[in-house]
């Protein structure tokens, strides 16, 4: 499978993982379904992402 994606579709395969398995595992923590993460090969869907994270009350933070 992999001989027939050429070097670059293996080096976007690696920053697609790059990208998607941090939010996997971040997004759950702030309360959002890990399936959203998937959502982060979409162009300007990881900044989106991370101001989601970043204004987001978490579930850890004093009320």
């Amino acid at each position: 499978m992999l001989n027939n994606i050429g070097p670059s579709g293996l080096i976007l395969l690696i920053m697609l993982v790059l990208i998607v398995v941090p939010f996997w595992k971040i997004l759950p923590r702030a309360g959002i379904a890990s399936w959203v993460a998937l959502f982060a090969i979409l162009p300007f869907v990881p900044f989106v992402l991370l101001w989601v994270l970043a204004l987001k009350k978490w579930p850890g933070d004093e009320a």
